[in-house]
């Protein structure tokens, strides 16, 4: 039976559009930013920034070299938060519908802290909530120092909320992470980057 349900960020809670995060790294100076960026899989600083083995600061003077310039904080913001497309209302109001009735709603996410700049305000949603308003709790891949698919990740989250992998379900766009969740024992659904999964969650449930 279900009691916990895990969802992903970016491609389920939000819409993604990594090629507006590739053309603002670009505009920093980011020739590359192409190959160094992947909308699940992050490499190189970009991977140790979301994998929490460098800090932002850390972040922010490694881009500042790769590019030839000092690069500020709000410019890196700028940059990773091109990933956010949108904040699709049908999403929100039904992560606020399964926690009335009754299911334990948590974020798993690769993010970074300069995503969660913009995702811990309250310009997250255009209502004053932050992401957190719409979760019991969040699990961040830079603060685990932990990313998926590693499936130590998913291993951590049942390990802090004292559950078992039978009573979870875990939505995932990316089909490596799903397939890492799926090993562990968890119940799984990878809708599309952007699909409306709000009536087709409770197949699962």
């Amino acid at each position: 039976m279900i009691k916990t349900i895990i969802f992903d960020l970016g491609g389920v809670v939000i819409t993604l559009d990594p090629q507006q995060a590739v053309r603002r790294f670009e505009a920093l100076g980011v020739k590359d930013a192409a190959s160094r960026l992947d909308s699940y899989t992050q490499q190189g600083i970009f991977g140790d920034l979301e994998g929490g083995r460098i800090s932002a600061e850390t972040f922010r003077i490694e881009l500042s070299k790769l590019v030839g310039r000092d690069v500020s904080y709000q410019e890196c913001c700028h940059a990773w938060q091109g990933y956010a497309k949108e904040v699709p209302e049908r999403n929100l109001e039904a992560l606020l519908r399964l926690r009335r009735e009754g299911y334990r709603v948590l974020l798993l996410s690769n993010t970074n802290p300069y995503m969660m700049e913009w995702c811990n305000s309250d310009r997250f949603d255009g209502h004053g909530h932050p992401v957190g308003y719409y979760f019991d709790a969040l699990y961040l891949s830079y603060q685990m120092r932990l990313m998926k698919p590693d499936e130590t990740i998913f291993r951590e989250v049942l390990i802090k909320e004292q559950t078992s992998p039978a009573d979870c379900l875990f939505i995932d766009d990316g089909a490596r992470n799903v397939a890492a969740a799926s090993q562990v024992g968890m119940h799984t659904f990878c809708p599309e980057n952007g699909a409306d999964w709000t009536k087709e969650i409770y197949n699962y449930l």
